[in-house]
């Protein structure tokens, strides 16, 4: 797979497993995402390959949603997922997790899959332009947040 056009990382005083379970509870992963709204799974409430959830997104007065499927569920490892427009691939999204000897590291990336015409439906859509800038603020944001809500438990 090509480099992320955004990410960014952030160590955390918990341990990876703690994350993960925050990661893949869909209601907290809404809470701590700045477009995430609310999210439910479709398929199944476990995350594991091939499960899929709705995720409804907002960007000031535009929203949206999307359907992901989730490509990999390492419990304490790895979450990721695929964000399709119906038949239109989105994005990958993906959370890498690693022991450290305070806790963890959290690794958070994001990689645009939108064919090049998709670019202005989705800016219509979304209401967001420069949409790798606004993930790469996104993702920093998300990880603050991520970081506020497990260490406060």
């Amino acid at each position: 797979m090509l480099e992320p056009a955004a990410r960014a990382e952030l160590e955390m005083a918990v341990p990876p497993e703690l994350v993960y379970r925050m990661l893949t509870d869909l209601d907290v992963l809404a809470e701590v995402s700045e477009e995430l709204e609310s999210c439910t799974w479709l398929d199944e409430s476990s995350p594991r390959p091939g499960v899929r959830f709705r995720g409804f997104n907002r960007n000031g007065d535009k929203t949206w949603s999307t359907v992901a499927t989730v490509r990999v569920a390492e419990s304490g490892q790895c979450f990721a997922f695929d964000v399709d427009d119906g038949d239109t691939p989105v994005s990958h999204w993906r959370f890498e997790l690693s022991s450290t000897d305070a806790g963890c590291r959290v690794v958070e990336s994001a990689w645009d899959r939108r064919p090049a015409w998709y670019t202005p439906v989705s800016a219509e859509t979304t209401g967001e332009t420069h949409r790798q800038e606004a993930n790469q603020r996104n993702i920093e944001r998300t990880l603050h947040a991520l970081r506020a809500a497990v260490e406060r438990g």
